[in-house]
Order: C-alpha cells, then structure tokens, then sequence
C-alpha cells in the first residue's frame, strides 16, 4: 500500500435522517448539508428513466453519443471537447490520474472542495494551499505559488464551502499570466445559480487559453446527484489525453438518459434557481438583521461565520435539521421557503443567547 494513503481518510458520510431521528426522538428531518436541489429534478425525468429499463442487460454507451451531442449544441463546443464522469468526483479524479506525478505540486485554496487535495496526494503530489481572501480565492497569492513542478491550478468558482465568486476580468488576468503548460481547471459546479453580472463566461475562454477546463455538472441545478454524472469542456487535444484514464462505462445508460431529459427542460431549471435566489436573498436579510456574519453568495449555499460552529451544528440537529460544520462557520444549504423559514426560525432562537465572531 502506498504510505501517503495512510494519511488520508475515506468518505464518511454524516449522519441519516433516520439515525437522527432515532437519536434525537423527532420526527421530521431536513437535510441541508450536501447542497441538494431541493426541489428535485425535472418530471421528465422519470419517463426517461423508465423507458431505458429494458437496457439493463447491456453495457451502456461508453462514449455518451446522444448526450454528448446534446451538451455540445447547448454550450457550442466541439463534441470532442467533452469528458463525461460519474459525478464531478470521478472528473476530478481522471484529471488528477493523468496530469499529476510523484514530485508534482497543485495549487489551490486552503477552505475550498476536499477532491482536489484528496487526489493530489494519492498521486504523490504536493498540494499548496492559498488562504482565503474574505472567503473567495486569492490568485495573485496562488500564482506565486506557482514553480516548474506545478500541473494544475483548482479554481471553485463559485467556492464551496464559501459561495463566493471570482468575477471575469480577475480570472482572464490570472489566466493571460499562468504558463501554457500548467492546467488551470475550473470547477463551476454552481454554474446555474449564479446571477452576478461580471461572472465568468468561461466557455468562449477556452478558444483562447488551451490549458484551461471548465467543469460542471448534473448534480446540483438540475437535480439529478443520485445519477451520479458531471462533465470537463476544454481543449479537444488535452481532453483526449485525458480520456485515457476513463473507465471504458463509467456512465449508466440511466445517468446519460436522465441527464438529456434535464438538460431539455431549461424551463425546470430557471425555476429553481429564481426560486434559490429569492430565498438566498430573504437568508441574507435576515442574517443581517441578526448582525450575524455570512460570505455573499451565489451559490444554493450559505456559510455562516462563528467561533464555534459544531455548538450550532448541534443545536440544529436536535431542531431536526442537518447542516455541514466547518473549522470557522457552517454551511447551509437553500432549501425551500418553508425549509429556510424554519431554520432561520431556529438560528435567531440559538443567536439569542449567542455572539457571532
């Protein structure tokens, strides 16, 4: 076994709904930790996904044909430019498979999505760490980070956990200054929810910066995470090295039909994410008027800051609801008016008797 594996923790899941429950004697628990669509996934969906139910004796397509010419008309890129992943997770694993060395470093932030650290160090490579500027990446602290054994730089734009953006003047600087040869990947897992102005239009970007990979996914907007089914776009030269490393089915006939039936139904999507707006926007105000501390968002998140974040974590839980703790705050996800009603019914309850710092 490699030595550096023994440093490293697998997944572990938090706590269920039912064991909380039981823990707890409540009746009624509401997840907020994963940054789930809370309100599910297009209806079309399901027929898709029942009418593929006679494919389950064959292996699915491995090239992802139909959904691939699907999400290449919707973006405007060349089918090959495309690398389709069982969820984010699996992307972000092939990347780091093929691009990273025992010696190599990556650069990425301190508080940002665990994959890119986790990976990097069973590749054997070393992983540079940039703190946080007020929550949102600081790029001139990470291009001077930069040395001869870096390969990829981790971009979360929006962050998770934080919810904070870099704008598209700030990236297209750090990307005009960081060499060719190094990979600039950026992950936009939150992509759809965005609603600032001057965020990044990172797809035409790729036409001029060839080391560049933009990430999304099927988890979050369009509801469908236990599909299990994400994508990287960049330049169809890099792509194909990196496709290398796929496994030959990593996508389930079902993942590919599910995610065409979303991504046709753009009505379902701008739904809900006007809906996480309008919610996000009420959380914030409130947070305010609490003169409770928060990273602006735009995201389907929102981290609230504190000295002791696993105090409120607790005492969320014992009010039926599960949110994600983290060194210097929580993180909550945007669930529905009802759901955020409560919660933020709860929080004001626990500031009380509380100082936010």
């Amino acid at each position: 076994m490699k030595k550096r594996i023994l440093d490293l923790q697998p997944y572990k899941p938090g706590k269920s709904p039912e064991d909380i429950k039981r823990e707890y004697n409540i009746d009624k628990v509401i997840k907020l930790a994963s940054n789930e669509n809370p309100y599910g996934c297009s209806p079309h969906v399901e027929t898709a996904v029942l009418s593929s139910l006679h494919d389950t004796a064959t292996y699915p397509d491995g090239y992802a044909t139909e959904l691939r010419k699907k999400v290449s008309d919707h973006l405007h890129v060349d089918e090959n430019q495309l690398l389709f992943g069982s969820g984010l997770d699996e992307v972000i694993q092939i990347i780091s498979r093929v691009l990273l060395c025992e010696g190599d470093n990556i650069i990425t932030a301190n508080e940002t999505f665990p994959q890119y650290k986790h990976h990097a160090i069973i590749e054997g490579a070393q992983v540079r760490e940039i703190p946080l500027d007020n929550g949102s990446f600081d790029l001139d602290g990470m291009f001077q980070a930069i040395d001869d054994r870096t390969k990829i730089v981790w971009i979360c734009n929006p962050n998770n956990p934080s919810g904070t953006y870099l704008n598209e003047e700030t990236l297209v600087r750090f990307l005009e200054k960081v060499p060719p040869e190094i990979v600039v990947v950026l992950d936009e897992a939150y992509y759809e929810y965005v609603t600032a102005d001057d965020y990044p239009n990172s797809i035409p970007l790729l036409a001029h910066f060839n080391h560049l990979i933009v990430l999304r996914t099927f988890s979050k907007a369009y509801g469908l995470a236990a599909f299990r089914i994400g994508y990287a776009v960049g330049n169809a030269q890099l792509i194909e090295k990196i496709n290398i490393a796929r496994l030959p089915f990593n996508t389930s006939t079902f993942a590919q039909q599910a995610a065409l039936a979303a991504l046709e139904d753009q009505d379902f999507v701008k739904k809900c994410v006007r809906k996480n707006a309008e919610c996000l926007r009420d959380f914030e105000q409130t947070l305010q008027r609490l003169n409770v501390e928060y990273y602006p968002s735009q995201a389907n998140f929102i981290f609230v800051r504190m000295a002791s974040p696993m105090e409120l974590f607790n005492f969320f839980l014992k009010k039926g609801y599960i949110v994600r703790p983290f060194p210097n705050g929580v993180r909550i996800t945007i669930g529905t008016k009802e759901q955020n009603k409560e919660v933020l019914a709860a929080l004001e309850d626990y500031v009380k008797g509380h100082v936010f710092n």
